[in-house]
């Protein structure tokens, strides 16, 4: 027993059982930190990929762009599944780990009226979610009604309203298991102590702390929020209690703070977090003094001069006069013009812009209400339904579009009214619009079989286009770009041609579809823009210097669509394990150079096609990425070859590829003209 030993063996053997229990036990270690602020040369955390310190706060989003996502983990993952002891041991199962975490945030909008984002508290199996999107979802989720299958649990701090999610209202705090879609909701605020709910307005700019306690042997969140400066109210906020918690949490994950905005400037900050996963132990007490304030204070001054009274009562009586009487003016006129409805009348500047406009009525009705049951899907650019006009049945999609000012409504309208003009067999056709408030809805004619990117990746055998389906598909959007380019008046930029854009008819003929980014120009003229917009992935290397699109920035979009539909795979893999399999350009472009191009095509259509036709149309589509924008085809010689007009792209024309590459694009041919493929051959 150590007590007979002599002392220098006793710490020896003290010392040897310290390091036997950290060994076994390293898994179970508690996890236990405290940030009152954060250092901008050692902020502690992991920030990616917009996040940053801004002096002493974290700022998860980036204000100077259009798309933004940030995200701050703590570095290491925590434990959050332990083995059992006792009868649970010998069934090999696990319980899942308790935690205590409290944070300070703040989310103030630029513009008050704007939409709202929010940011969200997580747990993740990774510091990037695979194909979150940048503009939504707080940057977790890939797609509001495909859930992908990844542990993944969020707490959300919601300040915009979403009613196709069953948002309860633009400030509110949510359970997130794997989806946009809350398990559970609740307006935001607090119980006071005598048991009354006092709202929180979380989008004020005001400092937030909340308080989440993650309780793994019961299944239980318990959700909290007060305004700094109210101690911790007694009753929780939200409570979600469901075994199915389990499902959605691994043996350990990634904790911290997750937030993405579109194009209106929201700022959400973390001004302080504290964590805990000690067992009955709370995550450690905030220093809440000299915490930064991010709104207007209110008037130091409580007294106020018998002349500022006076001025402020005048003042008062006039106003309220003033609004009466231009009530009284607008009522008169109102009841003149016989409209119940100032949204539906026809300004001047609209007459000017197109003929046909729709009605409120229509559309709402048409769309059911805007129900969610016919939400086709949601972007940064707003929601698409799809309606059935009450007059002829005819079936459309209504593209819901958002705009803050009159100003920029008018100038969007002018070049929608544009579009709306174009005519080609391979374009979407917009049929009209609708515009209530500030408020554009486009109608454009529906498509029945979806977009490309659903069947190109999907792995279902029932959903397998065959090769000469896509090459087909590859055709049709070919001979619409170079419509866009060179067969109309103006010259039409579409600057975000991705799979996901190509839309499939009845007859899974392939069309150029959202318009939302298009610029239109001159024949000799110059775009006049300098942001870069567009997706990753699919964007032209010179628009990261140069920031003005070309025709040529539309044709090395449509060359990585080429290789996607050829090979079945995404543009940027980021759930691959093997860094060298994530860029498809890149993975291509080394086949070719070690001379065995072919084998890049999809396994899936092996067997359909000639080696020499893949080959064409491989190198076709290294040809359209070309690093130069000079040395790339345009579109009427890529639709040459795809129609099979054309035996090859002219080696003179289409100029050997860049320094490491060996031989040229060449070919032998484009191939027959693709037969028309009809729906019936798609199961």
């Amino acid at each position: 027993m150590l007590p007979l030993l002599p002392a220098r063996h006793r710490r020896r053997w003290q010392q040897l059982l310290l390091l036997l229990l950290l060994f076994f036990f390293h898994p179970c270690l508690a996890v236990d930190f405290i940030f009152n602020s954060f250092n901008p040369s050692n902020p502690g955390v992991t920030l990616v990929p917009d996040a940053r310190v801004d002096s002493s706060v974290i700022r998860l989003t980036n204000d100077t762009n259009q798309y933004s996502l940030g995200r701050a983990f703590y570095p290491t993952r925590i434990p959050m599944r332990r083995a059992t002891t006792g009868a649970a041991a010998n069934n090999n199962s696990t319980t899942l780990s308790s935690f205590s975490t409290s944070f300070i945030f703040s989310v103030l909008p630029e513009i008050a009226t704007s939409p709202g984002f929010g940011l969200a508290f997580v747990l993740s199996n990774w510091t990037d979610p695979p194909n979150a999107l940048a503009s939504q979802y707080f940057g977790l989720f890939t797609n509001a009604t495909v859930p992908f299958q990844a542990p993944l649990l969020a707490v959300e701090f919601d300040t915009g309203q979403n009613p196709e999610f069953n948002d309860p209202n633009g400030n509110h705090i949510g359970i997130d298991l794997n989806n946009i879609e809350s398990a559970k909701t609740e307006p935001a605020g607090y119980y006071n102590s005598s048991g009354g709910f006092v709202p929180v307005d979380m989008r004020s700019g005001q400092n937030v702390r909340a308080w989440i306690d993650f309780d793994g042997s019961n299944f239980e969140i318990n959700v909290t929020v007060a305004p700094v400066g109210i101690p911790r109210p007694s009753a929780p906020t939200l409570t979600y209690r469901d075994p199915a918690i389990a499902n959605y949490v691994s043996a350990e994950m990634f904790v911290g703070f997750s937030a993405s905005k579109t194009t209106w400037v929201e700022a959400q900050r973390v001004l302080a977090w504290s964590f805990s996963d000690t067992v009955g132990v709370a995550a450690r007490e905030l220093n809440t003094t000299n915490l930064p304030v991010f709104r207007l204070p209110s008037s130091g001054s409580n007294s106020l001069s018998a002349g500022s009274i006076a001025g402020i009562v005048i003042g008062c009586v006039a106003f309220l006069a003033i609004l009466g009487l231009g009530i009284w003016f607008w009522m008169k006129s109102k009841r003149k013009r016989g409209d119940e409805e100032e949204d539906d009348e026809i300004e001047d500047w609209e007459l000017e812009y197109w003929p046909h406009r729709f009605s409120y009525e229509e559309l709402t009705q048409a769309t059911n209400g805007f129900s969610k049951d016919v939400l086709l899907g949601s972007g940064g650019f707003g929601k698409v339904y799809k309606g059935t006009l009450a007059g002829n049945g005819t079936e459309i999609a209504v593209k819901c579009v958002n705009h803050d000012s009159k100003q920029g409504l008018r100038e969007f309208m002018a070049e929608i009214s544009s579009m709306g003009r174009l005519q080609h067999k391979n374009l979407v056709q917009m049929r009209g619009w609708c515009r209530k408030s500030n408020e554009l809805m486009l109608v454009y004619d529906y498509m029945p079989n979806g977009s490309l990117d659903r069947y190109i990746f999907s792995r279902q055998t029932k959903l397998l286009l065959s090769w000469k389906q896509r090459r087909q598909i590859l055709a049709d959007v070919a001979e619409g770009l170079s419509y866009l380019h060179h067969g109309w008046d103006q010259v039409v930029i579409h600057r975000d041609i991705k799979s996901s854009n190509i839309l499939l008819d009845a007859e899974m003929r392939g069309r150029v579809g959202d318009f939302g980014l298009a610029k239109l120009y001159g024949h000799n003229d110059a775009p006049n823009t300098t942001r870069v917009v567009g997706t990753l992935g699919y964007l032209a290397p010179e628009l990261a210097s140069s920031a003005v699109p070309s025709a040529a920035s539309d044709v090395y979009s449509f060359g990585v669509v080429v290789l996607e539909v050829a090979c079945g795979r995404r543009p940027i893999e980021l759930g691959s394990e093997a860094e060298d399999d994530r860029v498809l350009l890149d993975w291509v472009r080394d086949l070719y150079a070690e001379g065995r191009v072919a084998a890049a095509a999809d396994e899936r259509v092996r067997g359909e096609f000639g080696a020499e036709e893949m080959e064409t149309v491989l190198k076709l589509g290294l040809a359209c990425c070309h690093p130069d924008p000079e040395r790339r085809p345009d579109m009427k010689e890529v639709a040459a070859v795809l129609v099979g007009e054309e035996e090859d792209p002219d080696p003179e024309a289409t100029p050997p590829p860049p320094a490491g590459w060996e031989g040229e694009l060449t070919g032998d041919g484009g191939g027959d003209k693709l037969n028309d493929v009809g729906a019936d051959q798609l199961v």
